[in-house]
């Protein structure tokens, strides 16, 4: 595996604190972003000469140009944009106001093609680069509960797909890393949770709810396996543009496909009358 300057937004935890360990265990580079001085201080103590911490909040879509132009000046070219900041939203979307689903697609949307357009010029300078999009199974399936956060994952999934078919001319290549339920602190720390307040709900969402609090920490997925497979694509000379980890997450997505191939069969004669 060459040695590659990856820029990972959120280091902090999760899947970003993962992928860093491995990308600097396997000697390559890697720019951190974090929300704190005192965070910056502690991921670049985790590697004296090869870790690199920059503050930055991916909402502040104004300041993300300049961190990248100072990182591509000041360390070296980015070859790989790892966009993994985010955090998960609960709750029924009756309940859950309009603000919470601004926030949710600032985080895990905006801030995520904010960062893209910023080092897009530069890879396509240099014919090469590589761009990584942390969504989720839930950006193929959905689950009650969970609909705007479902809504951005599928919005990122849709954005990367069609963005890699952009540049791939360009010798620029864009992988969807589709999780499913790993032993990160999503459901934990890292979920924003609206208060409940229609009854007709309960029978539905209270168990779902329940289970997700239990469940936290114990989920299936180790984040330091699925970093091992982040870089086994990033290596690869043919990298998927959708990559699923985790065996939840392959089930729930092959029964997705088949149930909606089976809907789509049931309606062909409908859909086709439509034609003039």
């Amino acid at each position: 595996m060459s040695t590659r300057t990856l820029l990972i937004t959120g280091v902090s935890s999760g899947f970003g604190r993962a992928l860093a360990r491995e990308a600097l265990a396997c000697g390559h580079r890697v720019v951190g972003t974090v929300r704190s001085a005192e965070a910056r201080e502690a991921f670049e103590a985790s590697h004296a000469e090869r870790a690199f911490g920059r503050v930055l909040d991916v909402t502040d879509v104004d300041a993300i140009p300049g961190v990248v132009d100072a990182v591509e000046a000041g360390i070296g070219p980015i070859d790989v944009l790892v966009n993994n900041a985010g955090y998960g939203h609960e709750g029924v979307m009756e309940e859950s106001p309009l603000e919470d689903m601004r926030r949710q697609f600032d985080v895990n949307v905006f801030g995520a093609v904010a960062m893209m357009k910023a080092v897009l010029p530069h890879m396509r300078a240099r014919r090469r680069g590589h761009i990584l999009n942390i969504t989720s199974m839930g950006g193929f399936i959905t689950l009650p509960g969970i609909t705007y956060y479902c809504g951005s994952k599928f919005a990122l999934e849709g954005i990367s797909e069609a963005l890699g078919k952009e540049v791939a001319p360009l010798g620029i290549a864009v992988t969807a890393v589709a999780p499913g339920s790993f032993r990160t602190d999503w459901a934990g720390r890292s979920m924003v949770r609206a208060p409940r307040s229609i009854a007709d709900y309960d029978a539905l969402f209270d168990p779902i709810r329940a289970a997700r609090e239990a469940k936290s920490g114990r989920q299936p997925g180790d984040p330091a396996r699925a970093a091992r497979a982040m870089l086994a694509a990033i290596d690869s000379d043919a990298p998927p543009a959708h990559l699923l980890l985790g065996s939840d997450a392959l089930d729930l997505v092959r029964a997705k496909l088949a149930a909606l191939a089976t809907e789509i069969d049931a309606w062909e004669a409908v859909t086709r009358s439509t034609d003039g």
